[in-house]
């Protein structure tokens, strides 16, 4: 698709998460509608009072940005992000962020700031570029994808969430947890730049960002800069090695461990292991786990995402 063609003031349509991250949805509103008008940019607000609410008004916004020439924008946290970034990227829509959740990844790897009065200005003065897209069996993924392990912390850390509050504290007691609690290894057959190969782990992670690979201190961040997808997957291990992988991973220094694998690819594909019958398998796509069925075929999408963004001298970083 081409590149979305937008007027000198474009119509901004919000896909507003009530539910999701840490700010309050009536101040962030607020905060919006107020920017807008002093920029005399037209706008339209889609607030989602419920999860279950999301995918219709989604929809809907796009619609509606596409029939004017404008930009489809959610304000939520990297699953919300996902979500309507889904349809944006099916319909070749002008596509804009202002991030409400705890990490930001997607975001943050943009140079979009976590306030949503700065981030507004970002859309207000940014012009659409074309971004990098991962998927997993035609599913996008802005952040990253995984199964096994990595998608299990996930699925509890949701339910720590909404039991204790969202923040990194409760992110980090939640994973810790889950680790004590003890895992199943996966056996899969992984095909990528013509070779195939046999793997027995606790999880492999798929990654499009940059930002979360460097944090980590995996090797691949920089192939993730030059249209690649970086896979990480961990060798046989107790749950004492584990939380010590965790550790270093906290202290960016993941990639110097014997037992983690690693490489980059632009297609990956993923099937059980001779012998075993999985058909489905829980995957987790940005934070929102579902199921998928085998095999798995990871890709760099045919087409970008095109956000509005600022250009790369005046980003922040």
């Amino acid at each position: 698709m081409s590149k979305p063609a937008l007027g000198p003031a474009p119509p901004l349509f919000v896909v507003l998460n009530a539910g999701s991250g840490r700010g309050d949805a009536n101040e962030a509103r607020e905060t919006i509608e107020s920017g807008c008008h002093a920029a005399g940019r037209p706008l339209r607000v889609f607030a989602a009072g419920h999860p279950s609410q999301l995918a219709a008004l989604a929809r809907e916004a796009v619609d509606a940005a596409r029939a004017a020439g404008g930009v489809v924008v959610v304000a939520g946290g990297d699953g919300t992000i996902n979500a309507v970034a889904q349809l944006a990227h099916r319909a070749g829509c002008a596509f804009g962020v202002l991030p409400q959740g705890t990490f930001n990844y997607f975001s943050r790897a943009h140079g979009i700031p976590p306030d949503t009065g700065e981030a507004l200005q970002v859309l207000l003065q940014g012009e659409v570029q074309p971004v990098q897209v991962g998927q997993v069996n035609e599913r996008l993924f802005l952040v990253n994808a995984s199964l096994g392990l990595y998608a299990r912390l996930l699925e509890d850390r949701e339910a720590f969430k909404a039991k204790f509050g969202r923040s990194r504290l409760v992110a980090m007691g939640s994973a810790l947890v889950t680790l004590l609690r003890g895992y199943r290894m996966l056996a899969l057959r992984i095909a990528f730049r013509g070779e195939m190969r046999e793997l027995r782990t606790a999880t492999l992670f798929v990654g499009n960002n940059a930002l979360q690979f460097r944090q980590a201190g995996m090797p691949e961040a920089q192939a993730l800069e030059q249209g690649e997808l970086g896979a990480v997957a961990l060798r046989p291990l107790g749950r004492l090695s584990l939380l010590g992988l965790a550790l270093r991973g906290a202290l960016g220094r993941l990639g110097e461990a014997d037992d983690v694998i690693s490489f980059s690819f632009k297609t990956l594909q993923v099937a059980p292991a001779r012998g075993t019958a999985a058909r489905r398998v829980r995957v987790a796509t940005d934070g929102e786990v579902g199921w998928l069925r085998m095999p798995l075929d990871f890709r760099v999408a045919d087409e970008p995402l095109w956000l509005v963004k600022l250009p790369p001298d005046d980003a922040t970083p």
